[in-house]
């Protein structure tokens, strides 16, 4: 397995159209301010990230765009997989993600590390993850439905009822909300508030909570969402 080759130049953060890293959820905790107040906090330990891949508005993708990976892989590589990372010069990653470019002037190259000093000066980001996964639920978890009698003998206390007609259409409608599995979906949590960041130990800490469990996979990016225009006269 080749060597990193990683190049900790200082990287230009307005090159990207949305300053990304990719990161692991350590937990929650809660910061105090300087006037008392406490804020709960989410823990995220966001890179180093290394770029595998630049891709180019010339080349083939026809697209200016990063390919960064976070964390070392060390087992259970693929060999196509492997040749990819040893052609850029880096070890395995776990994860991988791209990132939009704006022009072909950012000076980036594979093995180029990024860290969370590319969030300097945000306010707000999003965070991408997926959710806590629940397994298989009833409709009473999964959807909310009220429980039926459970006096007098009914046996209609936590069954989903009726879920279709009878004759005509002599079928079950598609998105009938009924059993399944629960959880583990894409969510995005936007505008969240950057409180802190710790550079020594690549943390970053984020108001409020973040989708999926301790030690899940998420996607930090700068918050596109501009601030609501008010009118004259109001705040």
């Amino acid at each position: 397995m080749a060597e990193q080759k990683t190049k900790k130049s200082k990287v230009d953060p307005d090159v990207f159209v949305r300053r990304t890293l990719i990161g692991r959820k350590i937990g929650m905790t809660q910061i105090f301010a300087d006037d008392g107040t406490v804020a709960p906090v989410t823990v995220v330990e966001a890179g180093p990230c290394i770029v595998v891949q630049v891709k180019s508005s010339e080349g083939k993708d026809g697209y200016d765009a990063a390919q960064i990976g976070f964390e070392e892989k060390k087992k259970n590589v693929k060999k196509p997989q492997l040749g990819h990372f040893e052609k850029a010069g880096v070890v395995p990653k776990k994860r991988l993600s791209e990132v939009k470019l704006k022009s072909r002037d950012h000076g980036l190259v594979p093995g180029t590390e990024l860290t969370v000093d590319i969030f300097e000066g945000v306010k707000k980001i999003d965070v991408r993850g997926t959710s806590k996964g629940k397994g298989f639920a009833g409709t009473i978890k999964r959807w909310h439905f009220t429980r039926g009698p459970a006096s007098h003998g009914s046996m209609n206390v936590r069954q989903p009822g009726s879920i279709g007609c009878s004759a005509d259409p002599s079928r079950v409608f598609k998105g009938t909300h009924m059993p399944g599995h629960m959880g583990r979906n894409g969510r995005t949590c936007r505008n969240l508030k950057l409180v802190k960041i710790d550079k020594k130990k690549n943390l970053l800490f984020i108001g409020g909570s973040v989708p999926g469990p301790k030690g899940g996979f998420v996607e930090i990016m700068a918050s596109r969402e501009k601030a609501k225009k008010t009118r004259p006269g109001h705040s």
